[in-house]
């Protein structure tokens, strides 16, 4: 029974994170004007429950997040969507790969993703035909949202960890890697010191 309510807790709680991140953006982030442009947390938050649950988990999240702000701001179902699936794939890869344990990692990964985000927005929208020039203006508001959510990537990364960690299986992947770097042999290196603890055997 508790291994059943165990499964249902990371649904739930990436369902309800992603329907605040939506709200909260639409309605209070994006009425904050920084420099004539206004941050954009969700690129943030699909990137930080891709680094913390998984590509599968951080692709389907975007999904459902992308989905969502493409039916609340009433434009071209799908477009959000697409983007938003790489980042949370892209950002669950880098887990399973490369086991981002350094602290800055989200940092970079923010900056990645809110880069994406903006630019394939635009290529997207000029590619449908919609009344939005790619221009040097375009630009400069897009480096402008990315810088923004560069400072505000820590923060971000850390409220998302501490609201979904609790419930995150932990991947044996990363726990043996974690083993192999605090001292532990990997399979490879047991079976050469067993090989070694043989012929030394054999020649007493």
């Amino acid at each position: 029974m508790s291994d059943a309510k165990d499964k249902v807790k990371l649904p739930l709680r990436l369902v309800l994170l992603g329907f605040f991140a939506v709200l909260i953006q639409e309605s209070a982030v994006s009425q904050v004007s920084i420099f004539g442009v206004s941050a954009d947390v969700t690129p943030l938050v699909v990137m930080s429950v891709g680094l913390l649950c998984g590509s599968l988990t951080g692709a389907v999240f975007g999904f459902a997040t992308g989905l969502l702000i493409d039916l609340v701001l009433v434009q071209t179902l799908g477009v959000t969507s697409l983007l938003y699936i790489v980042i949370g794939y892209w950002a669950g890869r880098v887990r399973e790969l490369r086991d981002p344990s350094h602290e800055l990692v989200p940092l970079a990964a923010g900056a990645l993703a809110s880069a994406f985000a903006g630019l394939g927005m635009a290529m997207i929208q000029f590619l449908l035909g919609v009344d939005a020039p790619v221009s040097l203006l375009l630009l400069q508001q897009i480096f402008i949202v990315v810088l923004v959510n560069t400072l505000i990537a820590l923060p971000v990364h850390a409220l998302v960890r501490r609201i979904i960690r609790p419930v995150v299986p932990e991947d044996p992947r990363r726990r043996r890697r974690r083993a192999y770097t605090t001292g532990g042999l990997s399979p490879l290196q047991q079976g050469a010191a067993r090989r070694g603890l043989t012929s030394r055997t054999s020649a007493r």
